[in-house]
């Protein structure tokens, strides 16, 4: 999607518009219990890397071993 190409004019309607809007007032966040502990995990990405990484540690090593296995042969 392209980005729109403002007029000078229009940018500054926009800007009065918005400061008579504040739409920064509005926004709350979570207000019960139940929302803030959703909104708490937002930004959880699932906790695997430590065990991914022991994967590909893991995997390393065996393909070296098999390398090293090829090459005395």
């Amino acid at each position: 999607m392209a980005a729109r190409n403002w007029t000078p004019e229009q940018r500054a309607r926009q800007a009065e518009h918005i400061k008579k809007w504040q739409p920064w007032n509005k926004s709350t966040g979570a207000r019960t219990e139940e929302g803030k502990a959703v909104s708490s995990r937002n930004a959880y990405k699932g906790g695997l890397r430590l065990h991914i990484r022991a994967m590909v540690k893991n995997m390393n090593a065996v393909l070296r071993e098999q390398r090293e296995g090829l090459g005395r042969v």
